[in-house]
């Protein structure tokens, strides 16, 4: 099962990281200045993420496969790593749309 956990940035920021069952970061957010706003994040990604709709698929400079994982309102609410190939990012998006609306929270920044 998949977690979500919230640690603080050396600039004070708040992040969180979509973890899988097995430890791997799927999906890492941008940094907030509150954990409420972090805390709010965490909900939008268990509300968009079962919706194929809302990852835009992505290429890096470096011709590497990425995802960006954005709201109704199309804020990006998470990115993913680089990946080798497309079907390693499929792969990625489809652990992220199991893993996400479940997840629980660890909160470590307290």
């Amino acid at each position: 099962m998949g977690k979500f956990v919230i640690t603080t940035r050396a600039n004070g920021e708040f992040q969180f990281n979509l973890k899988a069952g097995n430890g791997q970061t799927i999906l890492t957010s941008e940094g907030y200045t509150t954990k409420a706003a972090c805390n709010n994040g965490i909900e939008s990604v268990k509300t968009n993420a079962p919706d194929d709709n809302r990852y835009d698929r992505k290429e890096a400079k470096n011709g590497k496969p990425y995802f960006n994982l954005k709201a109704g309102n199309g804020q990006i609410i998470g990115s993913s790593e680089m990946y080798e190939s497309t079907s390693a990012r499929e792969n990625g998006i489809e652990s992220v749309k199991k893993n996400a609306p479940d997840a629980t929270i660890d909160d470590q920044t307290s």
